[in-house]
């Protein structure tokens, strides 16, 4: 088992910028590929970015390449989502996703393990 937390969320004005972080406790944390997803009201979640357990392979949406940066510490147990050009529609749920493989996935169904969801809102 893998729980997570995410924290970081809140209201920023569009162009603004949020750093989101997920703490990881329970199994070992480098064991498992990293995903940031998104869920917008009715919307599918939809993935953002992912980092491989190394975290030298990265993914990103076509959406957020160039504004958003992942990262992640097995050190500390911690990965991060830094969101820069933020606009309204990037206003959604923000989701932190463990997947037990070496390297991350598109599809929310190879995630096993999720957070609770930080909420972030972008006014206009």
């Amino acid at each position: 088992q893998v729980q997570l937390a995410e924290s970081g969320g809140g209201l920023v004005q569009a162009g603004g910028s949020l750093r989101l972080s997920c703490a990881a406790s329970g199994r070992t944390f480098s064991n498992y590929a990293m995903g940031w997803f998104r869920q917008a009201p009715g919307k599918e979640r939809v993935i953002v970015a992912a980092i491989s357990e190394s975290g030298i392979s990265t993914y990103y949406a076509v959406s957020v390449k160039g504004r958003f940066t992942i990262s992640r510490d097995n050190a500390k147990n911690t990965v991060s989502l830094q969101m820069n050009s933020l606009n309204p529609e990037d206003t959604a749920v923000y989701y932190c996703a463990a997947r037990p493989n070496p390297m991350w996935a598109m599809s929310r169904n190879f995630y096993n393990y999720w957070g609770q969801g930080t909420q972030v809102t972008v006014s206009s």
